[in-house]
Order: C-alpha cells, then sequence, then structure tokens
C-alpha cells in the first residue's frame, strides 16, 4: 500500500502535462495494490525517486550511464528507505552534493516509464536544494555530471524532462 504521506503529496500535483496527468493517474491507480510498491524485487512495477537540484548555478543533469540521456539524479529506492531519503542518496551518488530537501519536502513531478529488465518505474520527483559548488559524483557512477542554466538544461535534457523543467525553472527562484 502507499503511505498516506505519499497520498497526501500525489494529491498536491498539478501536472504540468498530458504524461504527467496520465503518470500520475497510473501510480494513484496502480501502485495502491502493490504490497511493497518501493521494493524492485517484489513486482515488474515499482516507485524510484529522483531529484531536480537547484542553486543559484541553475539546475544538475547528468548523462545517464547506460542510457546516455541527459537527467535528473535518482534511482531504485532500498529497503527502509523513504522516497524523500532515496532521493538525497541517489543524488550524494551521482554528485558527490550533500543536498536538502525544501521545507517541506516538495514532490515536484511524477512519470511512469520504463525501466531495464521489463521493470516499469513510477518515478517520483523532489526539488533538493544543493550549495553552488562542483559535482564530484562517487565511483563507478557517470562523470559526466553538471550544473546547468535552465536555457542550457532545457537543450540538453531527455525531452519527456522539458515540461517538468520548464516549470521548475519558472520557480526556483523562490528556493534559490
Amino acid at each position: 500500500m502507499l503511505t498516506s504521506d505519499l497520498e497526501a503529496q500525489l494529491s498536491t500535483l498539478e501536472p504540468v502535462d498530458d504524461r504527467e496527468a496520465m503518470s500520475l493517474r497510473e501510480i494513484k491507480a496502480r501502485l495502491v495494490r502493490l504490497p511493497d510498491p518501493y521494493s524492485e524485487d517484489a513486482d515488474l512495477h515499482h516507485v524510484t525517486a529522483s531529484a531536480f537540484v537547484i542553486s543559484s548555478r541553475g539546475v544538475i543533469l547528468h548523462r545517464h550511464r547506460i542510457l546516455g540521456i541527459w537527467v535528473q539524479p535518482g534511482g531504485h529506492i532500498n529497503e527502509g528507505e523513504s522516497p524523500e531519503e532515496a532521493a538525497l542518496r541517489e543524488t550524494l551518488e551521482e554528485t558527490g552534493l550533500y543536498v536538502r530537501h525544501l521545507d517541506p519536502p516538495r514532490l515536484f513531478h511524477v512519470d511512469v516509464h520504463p525501466g531495464p529488465r521489463g521493470h516499469t518505474h513510477y518515478d517520483l520527483r523532489y526539488v533538493l536544494l544543493s550549495d553552488p559548488l562542483d559535482p564530484v559524483p562517487l565511483e563507478n557512477e557517470s562523470p559526466e555530471v553538471y550544473w546547468f542554466t535552465f536555457p542550457e538544461a532545457l537543450e540538453r535534457a531527455e525531452p519527456a524532462l522539458v515540461p517538468a523543467l520548464t516549470q521548475l525553472a519558472l520557480e526556483a527562484p523562490r528556493w534559490t
């Protein structure tokens, strides 16, 4: 079952496009039936967590080491972790940056997309704040991780991210 906290977060989202609206409906309808929606091993459908990391330098994107596309940091949720904790951990691993949530944490966007091995990822995308330091990803992570201005990010990012990044560009100045 989804936690009441996650259900409350999902209820606050205003989709930025038809894809996000469809993703939101799918998350609400499908995942409430899963006994362990955060487990990568319990079902082919599971929740993942990622982050739009922002600072005065813009937004971070990294070139996914397997897919070769420019996306936000993120990944699977470990046993015992909340999605919010997973977003922090994945960001640290993929950027080397210690980041923080807005207060309260802000679920900004959701997306349902295919993952590896026939899995479907229900990605929860949070806004995280960072000091404007250079990223230094951990070993075995993609070395291609950089700050981009929002116009640069819009040109570089995986096309499915563009609507969310466009909205983030409008809202980011109040947080940075």
